[in-house]
């Protein structure tokens, strides 16, 4: 069974925990502006489980919010994930640190 995607808001950085897949994005999706305003960070460190779906969804944050925010980051990138995206050839489109 997923486990409950779940944020916290730290300063200027945005913090994801528990499963990011198809079944449980949605809610995320639905607030994501709100949510990711004024952010300059994407901490995903707490991610026990990525998918392609929650993967495409890092995506499209990441494209999202380099526009408003040039400096903007996604880190805390698992094995796991930094293996998917070198599987889609995402590397130049996602970097993760």
């Amino acid at each position: 069974m997923a486990e409950a995607l779940r944020w916290t808001s730290q300063d200027t950085t945005l913090a994801l925990s528990g499963d990011l897949d198809r079944d449980s994005l949605l809610p995320f999706w639905q607030q994501r502006e709100t949510l990711l305003k004024g952010k300059q960070a994407l901490d995903i460190a707490a991610l026990n489980r990525v998918d392609s779906a929650g993967l495409a969804l890092l995506v499209h944050l990441y494209q999202q919010q380099r526009r408003s925010a040039p400096s903007f980051t996604i880190s805390g990138a698992s094995e796991r994930v930094k293996t998917l995206i070198a599987l889609y050839n995402l590397n130049d489109i996602i970097p993760v640190v």
